[in-house]
C-alpha cells in the first residue's frame, strides 16, 4: 500500500480557518486530517503541499515513525508551529488509513481504550458582552446543554498588567459564573499567556475562592522562569502547553515541575503518535493531560482517539457546540457531547467522513485572530447558539 495522492483544502468560519487534507492510497483507501492553525493557515497549507510531493506521495501510510523522522530531520531546520501542524494533518490521515485497512478504530492501534467515555469541557460559550449578567446567563446555557465543566477567559484584551477597573471587572466575571453554575461545575480560567508573573500571582490569589480547576498559561509560554515564580506562589493547579510543538519542549516543561496539567495539541505537535509520547512523559512525571482542541470534527475525532488510550487524561476541550452548525456538518461521524461526555468514536479509522461539499461552501476567510485587540473582542461579543 502506497499513498498516491494528497488533496489540501482550507475551510473558513467566523473566527477560525481550518486546513484539511485527504490522502488516497493506490488501492483506494482514503484518510483525512485537519488542523486549525492560529494565523498561519496559508503557511500551513503551503508547507503541506510541499511535504506532500517531497515525503508523502509514494510512502507507506503504516510507516508513521519514518514519515515523522523524514519530515523533521531531512528538511534540516528545527520544525516549529507551521511544520509540525502540516505534519500532524498528514500523520492523522495516515492513522485513519491504518485503522480502515485493519478494520479497527485508531485508539485500538494506539494501545486500546482505557475508558468508555471522554469527559469534555465547553469553550466558546461566552462570546457575549463582558458583563456579569451576560457571562452568568451564557454559563447557565452551557450547563443546560449537559456540560459539567466550563473554561473561559474573563480578561478581555488585557495584557501585562490590568488597570484596577479591569482587574475588578475580570474577577467579578469569574464570581458571576461561579454563582450562576454553583459549586459542582468545574471552572477553568484561561489567561492566554497575558500577564507578568506578579499580576498572575495576584489574580490567582483573588481567584482561589472560586475554586477553579486550573489557571491556564498565566504567563507567556517562552518565560519558564516567570511560570516557575507563579507556580511557587499559588495553590491553584497550573495548566499549560498548547503553544509547545515538540517532545523536547514538553520534556523541559515537565522537568521544571511547574505544570500540574499539560495541554498538547496533537494538531500542532506532529500528530497522534508524537502526542502519545508526550502524554507518556507527563504520566511518568506525575502530570495530567488535558489536550488542547480547537479543531473541527476531524481533529476532534483524532483527539478522542488519543484521549481514549491515555491513562493520565483529565478532560478534553470542545468548542463546536457553540459555533456555526456547518462546522459539525463538514465531517460526519463525530459522537456528540451528551451529559458532559463524548462516547468513543465508532467505525474503523478515525470514524469520520469528510463532506467536501460543505468544505467547498465555506472557503478560506481573510481574518486575524487577535485576543489582544479591543476591536476583535467587541466583534466576538455575540449571543452564542
Amino acid at each position: 500500500m502506497r499513498i498516491s495522492d494528497v488533496q489540501v483544502y482550507v475551510m473558513g468560519s467566523a473566527w477560525r480557518n481550518f486546513v484539511l487534507a485527504r490522502l488516497r492510497t493506490d488501492d483506494g483507501v482514503d484518510g483525512v486530517g485537519e488542523a486549525r492553525p492560529v494565523n498561519r493557515e496559508e503557511a500551513v497549507a503551503a508547507y503541506l503541499e510541499t511535504i506532500a510531493h517531497r515525503y508523502v506521495v509514494g510512502s507507506d501510510p503504516f510507516d508513521v515513525e519514518d514519515l515523522v523522522l523524514r519530515v523533521t530531520r531531512h528538511d534540516y531546520e528545527v520544525p516549529a508551529a507551521v511544520e509540525m501542524t502540516a505534519l500532524a494533518i498528514v500523520e492523522m490521515a495516515c492513522w485513519d488509513i491504518i485503522g480502515k485497512a485493519a478494520g479497527q478504530p485508531v485508539y485500538r492501534m494506539l494501545g486500546g481504550a482505557c475508558r468508555r467515555a471522554v469527559k469534555a469541557y465547553a469553550n466558546g460559550w461566552y462570546q457575549v458582552a463582558r458583563t456579569p449578567d451576560e457571562f452568568a446567563a451564557a454559563a447557565r446555557r452551557a450547563v443546560a446543554r449537559g456540560y459539567r465543566a466550563l473554561k473561559f477567559d474573563p480578561f478581555g484584551a488585557g495584557a501585562g498588567e490590568l488597570d484596577r477597573d479591569e482587574y475588578r471587572r475580570s474577577v467579578t466575571l469569574v464570581e458571576a459564573v461561579r454563582d450562576a453554575v454553583g459549586p459542582d461545575i468545574e471552572l477553568f480560567v484561561e489567561m492566554h499567556g497575558r500577564f507578568t508573573a506578579a499580576q498572575a500571582i495576584a489574580l490567582a490569589k483573588d481567584l482561589e475562592r472560586f475554586v477553579p480547576g486550573w489557571i491556564e498559561e498565566p504567563v507567556p509560554p517562552d518565560q519558564p522562569a516567570a511560570l516557575a515564580r507563579v507556580a511557587a506562589h499559588t495553590t491553584l493547579p497550573i495548566a499549560t502547553g498548547e503553544r509547545l510543538h515538540s517532545r523536547a519542549a514538553f520534556r523541559d516543561l515537565l522537568a521544571a515541575n511547574v505544570a500540574d496539567i499539560v495541554q498538547p495539541d496533537l494538531t500542532h505537535c506532529g500528530g497522534l503518535w508524537e502526542t502519545k509520547k508526550i502524554a507518556a512523559m507527563a504520566e511518568a512525571s506525575g502530570a495530567l493531560v488535558a489536550p488542547h482542541n480547537v479543531s473541527g470534527p476531524i481533529g476532534t475525532a483524532a483527539a478522542l482517539h488519543l484521549a481514549a488510550c491515555t491513562p493520565n487524561l483529565k478532560i478534553l476541550e470542545y468548542f463546536n457546540d457553540f459555533a456555526e452548525p456547518f462546522l459539525n456538518e463538514s465531517a460526519s461521524g463525530l459522537p456528540p457531547v451528551v451529559d458532559g461526555h463524548f462516547a468513543l468514536p465508532a467505525g474503523p479509522g478515525l470514524g469520520v467522513t469528510l463532506n467536501e461539499d460543505v468544505v467547498a461552501a465555506h472557503p478560506y476567510r481573510r481574518q486575524h485572530f487577535n485576543l489582544f485587540s479591543e476591536d476583535w473582542q467587541r466583534r466576538q461579543a455575540r449571543t452564542v447558539p
